[in-house]
C-alpha cells in the first residue's frame, strides 16, 4: 500500500504533447479499461462509456476538427488550425469517456456524473499502473454538438474527457498544490 500512498501524494500530469510512443498495446488498452470501470456507481448503471480513437484515425479526425474550427473562426491562423490536426495525434492513444446518464432514474444525473469524472480520474491512475503516463482534457469539442457528435457522442450524451496516453519524454514538473487549511473546514453544529 505504500507504493499507491506515494503515488497518490506525488502525482502529476505530463502534457500530451509529451507523451510518445510507445502507447498502449490492445490488451494494455483493455486492461486500463477494466481498470477504469471500477469506480463508484450507484445503481450499477454504468453511466458512461469509452470511445478508443486509433492513431490510424488522428490525422482523418484532425482534419475534421480544422473544418469545424473554421466555420466557427473563418479567420484562424495556421497556427491554431495545425492545432487544431494535431489534437488526436499528440499523444499515441487517446480514450474518450463518455458520460450517459440513465434518465429518468432514481440516481440523480449528478450521483451518475460523477461516477463518468471517477472513470477518467481512475484512467489516469490505470495507464500509470501500466506503466504509461496520461493527461485528462476535454476541450472545445466536448462542448461543440457537431464535433462531439463526429467524435461518436450521441444527442443524450456528453464527453467527460478525452484521456492522452503514451510514455513520458520530460519528468514531470510540479505545480503549487491547494492550501489544505484553506479549503478544510470541521463541521460543527
Amino acid at each position: 500500500m505504500n507504493q499507491l500512498r506515494d503515488h497518490l501524494l506525488s502525482r502529476r500530469t505530463i502534457p500530451a504533447a509529451f507523451l510518445g510512443a510507445p502507447g498502449p498495446g490492445s490488451d494494455e488498452i483493455r486492461t486500463i479499461l477494466q481498470m477504469s470501470a471500477r469506480v463508484p456507481d450507484h445503481g450499477k448503471l454504468a453511466p458512461w462509456r469509452f470511445i478508443v480513437y486509433r492513431s490510424e484515425d488522428a490525422v482523418r479526425i484532425g482534419e475534421r476538427l480544422v473544418e469545424l474550427w473554421q466555420a466557427k473562426d473563418p479567420s484562424a491562423s495556421d497556427e491554431r488550425l495545425q492545432q487544431e490536426r494535431e489534437r488526436f495525434s499528440r499523444a499515441p492513444q487517446v480514450i474518450g469517456v463518455v458520460s450517459a446518464p440513465q434518465t429518468p432514474h432514481k440516481i440523480p444525473v449528478w450521483e451518475q456524473e460523477l461516477s463518468a469524472g471517477a472513470v477518467c480520474m481512475t484512467m489516469l491512475h490505470a495507464a500509470r499502473a501500466m506503466g504509461f503516463s496520461a493527461q485528462w482534457l476535454s476541450e472545445w469539442f466536448s462542448f461543440d454538438d457537431t464535433a462531439a457528435a463526429f467524435l461518436g457522442c450521441r444527442a443524450d450524451e456528453r464527453f467527460a474527457g478525452f484521456i492522452h496516453i503514451g510514455t513520458p519524454t520530460q519528468d514531470p514538473v510540479e505545480r503549487p498544490r491547494p492550501d489544505l487549511d484553506a479549503i478544510t473546514t470541521f463541521w460543527k453544529d
